[in-house]
Order: C-alpha cells, then sequence, then structure tokens
C-alpha cells in the first residue's frame, strides 16, 4: 500500500497521510485550514514497513482504507514541573 505523506507548515511535527497523492478532497476542508498547504515530504510503500516512526503501523493503514488519509499528531509535550512534583511526593512519603 503506497501512502503520501505531506508535513504542516503551520503545525510541527503534524504529518497527513494520503491514500493517493495529491488527493486532498478525501481531507475535511476545516482539517485542511488548520494545516496549511500541505508539503510533500515523501512516498512509502506501507506493505514493506514494520513500523513507522511517529505513528502506529496499523492504525495507519486502517485508517487509509477507511477514510483515504491519516493524520499524525505531535506527542503531547513533556510536563517536567509534574514529573519533578511527583518524584518529591514519593520520596517524601518513603522518608
Amino acid at each position: 500500500m503506497l501512502t503520501a505523506i505531506y508535513k504542516s507548515p503551520r503545525k510541527d511535527q503534524t504529518y497527513l497521510y494520503l491514500k493517493q497523492r495529491d488527493d486532498f478532497k478525501v481531507v475535511p476542508e476545516a482539517l485542511l485550514k488548520t494545516f496549511g498547504t500541505p508539503q510533500l515530504v515523501t512516498v512509502l510503500d506501507l506493505s514493506r514497513r514494520a513500523e513507522l516512526a511517529g505513528a502506529e503501523l496499523a492504525k495507519v493503514q486502517a485508517a487509509l482504507i477507511d477514510q483515504g488519509y491519516y493524520l499524525q499528531l505531535p506527542p503531547p509535550p513533556e510536563d517536567l514541573l509534574k514529573d519533578h512534583r511527583d518524584w518529591l511526593a514519593n520520596n517524601q512519603s518513603a522518608e
């Protein structure tokens, strides 16, 4: 299964996978407005891949079959302050 992968010029680490290259008619208009003008990154043959860097291969394939596109969002930002507070709470109660 070939897929075209586009990056968003507006949203860092946000990618749009399309079943067919430049077939944006399957993508909701509101999503395209938020995404910005898609910039082609690469074309991949998903049937030859065991995994993807930022998305689950099975989810991507299922979305491409069901709706013709898959939107990959960036991971949530790391909350180091919360992690530190949790660490302090766990270590202070152990004393």
